[in-house]
C-alpha cells in the first residue's frame, strides 16, 4: 500500500508556536499510512516578485512548489495577525498563484488564533483561488487557542480535541 504524503505548513514563523503544536498533534494522531513532512522554511521565502516568477525563480520558491507538488495532501495551520494572514504565509501562497500546484490538491485549513475569523476567511478565499480541494468538513477555526493547548502541545480543551479529531477524520476520509 502506498504511503500518503502530507505537507504540513504552519503560518507562524515562531518556534514551537501553537499552530506548530496543532500540526504536530495531528501528525501524531493521523493514520499510519500517512507520512507528514513539516515545511519549516516559510521565513526564508523571498518577497513575491512577479518578474522572477518565470525566469530566475528563487531556489526557496522552487523548493516550496516542489514540496507541494510531491505531496498528496496539504494541511495549513495559521494564526491571524492584525485581522489577516501572516505576511510570510500570504507571500508564500502568492508565489503559487501562477501555478497549478494546489489545483485539486486535497487540503485541510485550520486557523488557530485569539479570534481568527478574518484570517480564516482570507485563507479560504486564497485557497479557493489556488483551486485547492477542501470543503466545510476540512476547515477548522480554533479561537482562543492559547487557552486550549499547553506548552507540551497537549490539547487541554475537550471541545477543541473533539473538533480536531473530527477534522482529522474528515481529512483522512478524502484519501
Amino acid at each position: 500500500m502506498k504511503t500518503i504524503k502530507i505537507l504540513a505548513i504552519t503560518g507562524s514563523t515562531r518556534k514551537n508556536s501553537s499552530n506548530y503544536k496543532i500540526l504536530k498533534y495531528i501528525s501524531e494522531k493521523i493514520k499510519t499510512e500517512f507520512e507528514v513532512e513539516f515545511f519549516e522554511d516559510l521565513a526564508n521565502i523571498p518577497h513575491f516578485n512577479p518578474d522572477l516568477d518565470n525566469e530566475n525563480l528563487p531556489k526557496e520558491v522552487e523548493d516550496f512548489r516542489n514540496k507541494i507538488t510531491a505531496a498528496d495532501g496539504i494541511i495549513i495551520c495559521t494564526p491571524e495577525y492584525v485581522f489577516s494572514l501572516p505576511g510570510s504565509l500570504k507571500n508564500a501562497l502568492e508565489w503559487c498563484v501562477s501555478t497549478t500546484v494546489f489545483s485539486n490538491k486535497k487540503t485541510g485549513l485550520i486557523t488557530a488564533s485569539a479570534s481568527g475569523e478574518m484570517g480564516h476567511e482570507q485563507l479560504i478565499l486564497i485557497m479557493k483561488t489556488l483551486e485547492a480541494k477542501f470543503d466545510d468538513s476540512t476547515k477548522l477555526l480554533i479561537q482562543g487557542v492559547r487557552g486550549k493547548i499547553n506548552d507540551e502541545g497537549k490539547i487541554i480543551n475537550e471541545e477543541t480535541e473533539i473538533a480536531l479529531q473530527r477534522f482529522i477524520n474528515n481529512f483522512e476520509g478524502q484519501f
